[in-house]
């Protein structure tokens, strides 16, 4: 069944957590300071540098989002077990993604079939 989660990988979930809103905080007000300054000369490289403000905020979003799903894993007790197949994710993986609810087979199969649903 579940694995029991280590204090230390719950702390480190919850730093990321942390870490997260900071930069999305960080990233809003940046955004939002750059609608204010609006000047009508660089209008063109204005809207490319919100738009990449705004695919970072967006991109740690969903990472924010995976994270708290994570910390609700480690809390239930599945934390460290593959959501898809019910096996254990790898100890190298969850150290380096440690908000991950996929072992890498499953991880990439979804990722695979995701790919073949956009083209």
């Amino acid at each position: 069944m579940g694995k029991k989660v280590t204090k230390s990988q719950l702390e480190l979930l919850e730093q990321q957590r942390q870490q997260t809103i900071e930069e999305l905080e960080h990233l809003r007000a940046e955004l939002s300071a750059e609608f204010e300054h609006d000047d009508v000369d660089d209008a063109a490289s204005d809207l490319i540098e919100r738009d990449k403000t705004q695919a970072l905020i967006i991109g740690l979003e969903y990472k924010l989002k995976d994270i708290e799903h994570a910390i609700e894993q480690a809390q239930s007790g599945g934390y460290g077990i593959c959501e898809r197949c019910g096996k254990a994710i790898e100890p190298e993986r969850l150290e380096i993604f440690p908000e991950t609810t996929m072992c890498v087979d499953c991880k990439r199969e979804t990722e695979r079939i995701i790919r073949s649903s956009i083209k």
